[in-house]
């Protein structure tokens, strides 16, 4: 069965783990302080890029977006192809390390690097879209990003929950069923659909905030700051549903691999208390988060300065990063090792016998990455995501708050954030 989990416990920190959070924690505090006490106006609200004409014209090509949209397309029939006809043996089979490890992670470093590529190269946007339509209906009051949280805690379910999630032929069902209903739903409500309802669209266009590269005016794209990018992010119920989601369901992954979790539900049934586990710590992180925003100086915000989210949605733009470091702390040495496997198992994607790319009989090499490295990627992404996080936060502070309460307002958030990290580094490091 392929490991879904991308981390196990580390008993081989540099530091004592101790030492590390308390360390991690202190970083994240000096450097809110340092930014109390140098940063007190908004300098990434409104900030213009770059503009990038040559890489405007390159990108919005058409013969490039053929190429985006063949290669979108070959992807996932590929994938497709392997999980229904290739070997039912999951370790056999390389449809479900394509899907877990190549998709799912791979969107991380793909959305930082190129910004919103995925739109371009989506095959459910292309496939629905040769179905010609004079209207569309429109989309329904209040819908927000609900429908991509809704398949996203689907495919976290499958991945985190469900014992057979690596099964072949469930990665086939899975996938087929997402790709019919949404290339249905993008018939019925036109290309407006994907971007609030596609869950893997709506995930690397939430990842791509981050990036250098981004749209501007006139839509061209444009080399910016990244979290100028990041406090572009819209404020909606539904996105922080989808970071809290996010956030939740990486920290029950961790919790899950814990030897007390497995000793305390062994004889339990796994599927209802993974759920429910599930569930408990997606709660709990969207309950932190909820409440440090709603008490963050509510009443000294200036007059139309939030939306129709509130606080959590001013504030929400300040997970992105975080949820990134946790992703990468939880799936680095699984990406760098299960990663391979996609690529060895491709030489024989439909279980015939074949040796396409001349790799049967290879094997993972486990050596190129000492734990040593793995420890401290680990840590280095949550304590840096959190950092930015922090910053991000406080930029935006400064243009809800007057100078003389910004410092106090914002501590209710600090608390979370110093939480969040040492719960993030205890995480992916305990056993």
């Amino acid at each position: 069965m392929l490991p879904l989990h991308g981390i196990g416990g580390r008993g081989d920190l540099p530091v004592p783990l101790w030492l590390a959070i308390y360390s991690a924690g202190a970083a994240v505090a000096v450097s809110f302080f340092a930014l109390a006490a140098f940063w007190s106006r908004p300098r990434f609200e409104g900030t213009v890029g770059r503009p990038l004409e040559a890489l405007t014209r390159i990108v919005d090509h058409p013969v490039t977006r053929a190429v985006l949209k063949l290669a979108g397309l070959a992807a996932p029939a590929l994938l497709l192809g392997a999980a229904w006809f290739g070997n039912p043996e999951p370790s056999l089979n390389p449809a479900p390390t394509w899907l877990y490890v190549w998709i799912w992670v791979g969107i991380i470093p793909l959305s930082l690097l190129f910004g919103p590529i995925w739109r371009l190269a989506n095959p459910l946007r292309t496939i629905a879209g040769l179905v010609r339509r004079t209207s569309y209906r429109p989309l329904p009051d209040g819908i927000a990003y609900w429908p991509a949280v809704a398949g996203l805690a689907g495919f976290l379910w499958l991945e985190l929950v469900y014992p057979e999630g690596s099964d072949p032929r469930v990665v086939a069902i899975f996938t087929t069923t997402y790709a019919v209903v949404n290339v249905a739903a993008g018939i019925v409500y036109g290309p407006s659909w994907f971007a609030i309802g596609d869950s893997f669209e709506v995930y690397a266009e939430t990842l791509g905030r981050l990036s250098p590269l981004g749209r501007g005016a006139h839509a061209r794209l444009e080399l910016r700051n990244p979290l100028a990018g990041l406090a572009t992010m819209p404020q909606q119920p539904g996105i922080v549903g989808l970071l809290c989601l996010l956030l939740g369901s990486t920290a029950f992954d961790g919790i899950s691999r814990w030897s007390a979790w497995t000793r305390l539900t062994g004889g339990l049934g796994h599927i209802p208390v993974y759920t429910l586990g599930l569930i408990a710590a997606v709660a709990i992180v969207t309950a932190l988060f909820l409440l440090a925003a709603r008490t963050t100086g509510p009443a000294q915000i200036r007059p139309g300065a939030v939306g129709a989210a509130g606080l959590p949605g001013a504030f929400v733009h300040s997970l992105v990063p975080i949820a990134i470091g946790y992703a990468v702390a939880h799936y680095f040495s699984f990406a760098m090792f299960q990663g391979q496997e996609g690529w060895l198992l491709a030489t024989d994607p439909f279980g015939r016998g074949w040796d396409l790319l001349g790799t049967s009989g290879t094997r993972i090499d486990y050596a190129f990455l000492g734990t040593g490295l793995i420890a401290g990627v680990q840590i280095g992404a949550i304590v840096l995501g959190h950092v930015l996080g922090v910053v991000s936060a406080h930029d935006r502070a400064t243009d809800l708050f007057r100078r003389r309460q910004l410092r106090r307002a914002q501590y209710p958030m600090l608390a979370a954030m110093v939480a969040l990290t040492a719960g993030g580094i205890a995480l992916v490091t305990a056993s």
